[in-house]
């Protein structure tokens, strides 16, 4: 049977088996690192396609209020599976079930100091929609931190076509397919650099409490599937009123550049734009 779309949260239900403590605290340095916020106590968080919830979770262990979503059913009740884990009976975490294109649905929500998606809104199938929408539920004076695909013109078409392929493929065939798509980008490290593959391997998770060969599975079989450069991006939010904080890219490779932004069209805003950057707001570098 095929779909048009990868079943996110089955591959997260897997994942499941694999958190613990020691994911958890890397998911929280995460978040911290991409919202320029060591606590969040008494702030809003708002995760948009909370997939397995981990980072719905670090958002809680920081102090926020938290409502996560997800359109995915699998992946609302992953998150919902996390908090019965680790936050049972917690007035301060909120899941729902809906979709970041759904206009009416968000406005139930209310506005966030903090709106947070990570490598979510390139899955949609209207990734600037998406992020409009996102942007909208931003308080004044909050912070808008996503992660999204980083476009190539060579390799982005090449994926996108790779990822409609899995979709096609019957469900037992789908391992196999992952494996040899990912082989020649993978096995040369093996090769040349086993004890230090091995130990990246071992210590993936370190990365953002993630899992290899999960991630692996989300990046073949993950369709819908966009992308954008880092400038594309920074425009698109600063004609919304968001200046830029932070900014990590991932350069010439396939995966995700991360942003921190701040609304910061008030003269509040623009006072946690200063806080959130530190001593001042500078300007950043962007590459194309």
């Amino acid at each position: 049977m095929t779909t048009d779309r990868f079943e996110f949260g089955e591959n997260w239900a897997k994942f499941l088996s694999v958190v613990n403590e020691d994911r958890i605290r890397v998911a929280v340095a995460s978040v911290q690192a991409i919202t320029g916020r060591q606590r969040m106590d008494g702030l809003r968080f708002l995760d948009i396609g909370s997939g397995s919830g981990l980072f719905s979770l670090a958002a809680r262990r920081l102090g926020a209020d938290v409502v996560s979503f997800d359109y995915d059913k699998h992946s609302v009740e992953c998150t919902r599976e996390i908090k019965r884990r680790y936050a049972p009976d917690d007035p301060h975490w909120r899941i729902e079930s809906g979709s970041v294109l759904d206009p009416a649905f968000l406005s139930t929500l209310g506005t966030f100091d903090i709106v947070y998606s990570w490598g979510v809104l390139h899955h949609t199938g209207s990734m600037w929609p998406a992020i409009e929408n996102a942007i909208g539920r931003v308080a004044e004076g909050g912070t808008f931190s996503i992660a999204l695909y980083n476009y190539q013109p060579k390799w982005t078409p090449r994926w996108t076509a790779i990822k409609k392929t899995y979709l096609r493929l019957p469900v037992w065939l789908r391992p196999l397919y992952t494996a040899a798509m990912m082989a020649p980008h993978e096995l040369p490290s093996m090769v040349r650099h086993p004890i230090r593959q091995y130990r990246f391997i071992k210590e993936y998770g370190h990365a953002r409490g993630m899992s290899y060969w999960r991630d692996l599975v989300d990046w073949v079989g993950g369709y819908p599937f966009e992308a954008a450069t880092p400038q594309q991006v920074v425009d698109f939010c600063r004609e919304r009123g968001f200046l830029l904080f932070f900014l990590t890219t991932d350069g010439a490779g396939w995966g995700c550049n991360q942003f921190g932004f701040v609304q910061a069209a008030s003269p509040a805003g623009r006072a946690r734009a200063t806080a959130a950057s530190g001593d001042s707001l500078r300007a950043v570098s962007v590459d194309h």
